[in-house]
């Protein structure tokens, strides 16, 4: 598969056209941003961990009849995935207090919830990605009811899914983001699934195995990082 011109550059990924109008060769790299793009830096070989990380629960997820866009690895830092058009929401799904979450409600951390929460953010970072639910979907046209119902459907199962997953390889998911696209129609996972969009806590000791060791300065970064991948590939 020959990669094109680059379409897109985001915080995390670069994304190339193919002689194929349906697949997308994307790229991933090693920045890495908080707070809104207001945190930079670089996590060494974050771009190839969560390459192999996503690729890996993707083809899991397909495995279990969710649709992604993922096609095949290409190489450690790219794979080739399906052209979706990219709904323009963010999908958090949280099953323990935490983050802004926490915050917001004046829970302490690590709170477990009585019920999954499912969150809705617009994605634009002009705007700070503000929160949003169904009736500003609806009013400003970002999805049909339909997809809405997709998406939501497919997040809990994604999260029933990954919690059962993860803990097998102890790891507790405390929440984490989703991104899905239309493509031929259809409602598909996409983006990607990796410690820089899930919080993901040691099963004994807690201890945060994600971005947070990078957004709040834990240290121990990138071998968290490979620790994560390493569990997944035994």
């Amino acid at each position: 598969m020959e990669k094109l011109e680059m379409l897109y550059e985001g915080k995390a990924k670069r994304v190339y056209k193919t002689q194929d109008a349906d697949l997308y060769v994307v790229e991933y790299k090693d920045d890495a941003t908080a707070f809104n793009g207001e945190k930079k830096g670089t996590i060494a070989d974050k771009g190839v961990v969560n390459n192999k990380m996503s690729a890996l629960l993707f083809q899991m997820l397909e495995a279990e009849g969710i649709p992604t866009h993922f096609e095949s690895l290409v190489n450690d830092r790219e794979q080739i995935v399906k052209a979706v058009k990219i709904l323009p929401l963010e999908v958090i799904v949280r099953n323990v207090a935490a983050g802004s979450l926490a915050k917001r409600l004046g829970l302490e951390e690590g709170t477990p919830m009585a019920k999954t929460v499912l969150e809705f953010c617009y994605k634009d970072d002009a705007l700070g990605d503000p929160m949003i639910n169904d009736y500003h979907i609806a009013a400003i046209e970002l999805a049909t009811e339909d997809q809405v119902a997709a998406i939501k459907s497919m997040a809990f199962k994604i999260n029933d899914i990954l919690c059962a997953y993860f803990l097998e390889r102890g790891l507790k998911l405390i929440d984490f983001k989703l991104e899905f696209g239309v493509f031929k129609g259809d409602v598909i996972l996409a983006d990607e699934i990796s410690p820089d969009t899930c919080r993901l806590w040691d099963a004994e000791t807690n201890k945060k195995m994600d971005k947070d060791r990078f957004r709040r300065d834990l240290g121990d970064v990138e071998a968290t990082y490979q620790e994560v991948l390493g569990r997944l590939q035994k």
